[in-house]
């Protein structure tokens, strides 16, 4: 019996064995197997960490982000710290925020003759105020006598940049955030080889990150090189040649200027409208943009944001081709170009976009792809709503973006619970636009997105790299259609929503805000609280 006894137990012993040679990573003595002076530095460096974030992390932080870090700092030291250094800072490195400092007062001393326009010349005072806020925030005064035409199909819109390049004789400055050489963007591309040909002094510039994911990506860098254009990647992600920031830091403008005369801006990318992936062309999705070209006083402007960037990035400059001074033109269309992005620390898109808010009367649209407003953001609207003002809300029904679209659908019961109206564009149409307009007076048009982190992270509203916001003034604009946010256009008139009005698209007299993408009230399905709880239920 005792035989047996001890031949049933042997497993038992060496089960419990096997169990007490494992680490429990949470027991206090986990790290009882290593060496005194090992646990000792661990110790300190833990302590260390811990305090230091406590004074370092909520400086010039917004509480709840600051929050956010010390908690995750808190509960996994080693693993929250080291994210912290890698993704806590939504600013570029010093120097290159040192270089847009120098650009912003070399632009502002450059173009410092160009008279600056007053309640004389027609501006109300909330117009007068915020062009003056633009100028102290981008460095680029408000100018009248510009000429806009809006083109409403991807395709198009690169064949008509295409025809333009081919009439270049100075110069041309191409800046997309994401670009390839595809079916769609290769007229484009090959006028541009072929001005570089001729003679024409091209300039590239194309984000590292943005681009670098599409099939062609190394086939366009390499015809880049042997076509002798100067071309740079934007915030490029190479720390072997100590070029590092944020990988979320990125430039998210596109603009393209050809000899100071005409100029293309808006939220397309130069790329085939399916972006060029298989996923893409299984699901049908398409991305539906906007795109304006531009003559006038403007065009200077879109060229500084240009000649800013290319600094930037090459540390050259090509003051040559600023006009030393904007020339004053006078009539109704007048425009402001106000650019953002991690550049900037005074987040240049949210201030305007919160200041068209509070001083709406009547109505407000926005329309943007990615819509996750920061707080503030979120209480001007709300705030809007409950006042009576008319406030609309035009976001896709399905976005190509998962997390960005769960964020956005959580926002919606407090928009629709605040009287905010929520319009969906259907699927599988990506509507990639960005706009906004209020009363009738006042819209913009460019490459921001509706969210924080792009309007920190991005040129242009947020984060995002950072792009250009205008400002238009037509006494005939009056059915807004199509327009997109990096950069941004603002208008003003008595009829400005017809500023964004596609021509392909007739409008009523009436204010129709269904219609302002498609022109047809049928193709926006607007969201109520009904809907939407059975949405949740089968997200559930």
């Amino acid at each position: 019996m005792q035989a047996t006894q001890r031949v049933l137990s042997l497993p038992h012993r060496r089960q419990d064995a096997r169990h007490n040679n494992r680490v429990n990573f949470f027991s206090p003595g986990y790290l009882d197997f290593l060496p005194d002076w090992l646990r000792i530095i661990l110790f300190f460096a833990d302590l260390s960490i811990r305090v230091l974030s406590l004074f370092w992390l909520p400086y010039n932080r917004k509480p709840v982000v600051a929050l956010g870090w010390l908690m995750a700092i808190f509960f996994i030291p080693f693993i929250g710290f080291l994210a912290f250094l890698i993704f806590g800072s939504s600013h570029l490195p010093q120097y290159r925020r040192a270089r847009q400092h120098a650009m912003n007062d070399l632009i502002r001393e450059t173009t410092g003759g160009t008279p600056q326009l007053t309640d004389s010349d027609g501006l109300n005072e909330a117009t007068l105020v915020a062009s003056q806020l633009n100028y102290k925030l981008g460095s680029l005064p408000l100018v009248g006598g510009n000429s806009f035409t809006l083109h409403n199909d991807n395709h198009e819109a690169m064949r008509i940049m295409a025809q333009e390049v081919n009439k270049a004789q100075r110069y041309v400055h191409f800046e997309f955030y994401i670009t390839a050489y595809d079916e769609a963007s290769k007229v484009l591309w090959d006028a541009l080889f072929a001005a570089q040909k001729r003679g024409v002094r091209v300039r590239v510039l194309i984000d590292h990150i943005g681009s670098r994911k599409y099939p062609s990506y190394r086939q366009l860098t390499k015809m880049l090189n042997e076509s002798g254009i100067e071309w740079r990647l934007m915030l490029p992600i190479k720390p072997w040649r100590l070029q590092w920031q944020r990988p979320d830091l990125r430039n998210h403008r596109k603009v393209l200027v050809i000899d100071g005369a005409v100029a293309f801006s808006g939220s397309q990318n130069a790329i085939h409208r399916s972006y060029d992936l298989k996923e893409n062309v299984r699901k049908g999705l398409e991305w539906k943009d906007l795109t304006f070209s531009c003559t006038g006083p403007i065009v200077e402007e879109l060229n500084a944001v240009f000649v800013s960037d290319w600094y930037s990035e090459t540390n050259q400059l090509i003051l040559e081709e600023i006009e030393a001074k904007i020339p004053y033109v006078p009539g109704s269309m007048r425009a402001q170009v106000v650019p953002s992005g991690p550049g900037f620390e005074t987040e240049n898109n949210l201030r305007l976009i919160n200041y068209m808010i509070y001083n709406a009367e009547k109505r407000i649209t926005i329309c943007s792809p990615y819509f996750v407003p920061d707080e503030t953001l979120l209480q001007a609207l709300t705030n809007a709503a409950f006042s009576g003002i008319e406030t609309t809300v035009i976001v896709c029904e399905k976005g190509d973006q998962f997390l960005p679209n769960m964020a956005q659908r959580s926002y919606y019961e407090t928009l629709l619970q605040s009287g905010v109206r929520i319009l969906q564009y259907p699927s599988p149409t990506v509507l990639h636009s960005k706009f906004m307009y209020v009363d009738d007076e006042m819209a913009f048009i460019g490459s921001s997105n509706m969210d924080p982190a792009h309007s920190r992270s991005t040129s242009k509203y947020q984060p995002l790299s950072q792009t250009p916001l205008w400002w238009m003034r037509s006494p005939t604009l009056r059915e807004p259609t199509k327009v997109s946010a990096r950069s941004c256009v603002m208008a003003r008139g008595p009829h400005a929503r017809s500023a964004l009005k596609s021509p392909k698209i007739s409008a009523d007299s009436g204010h129709r805000s269904c219609k302002t993408w498609s022109g047809n009230a049928r193709n926006m399905r607007e969201i109520g609280m009904t809907a939407l709880s059975k949405r949740y239920l089968r997200l559930w």
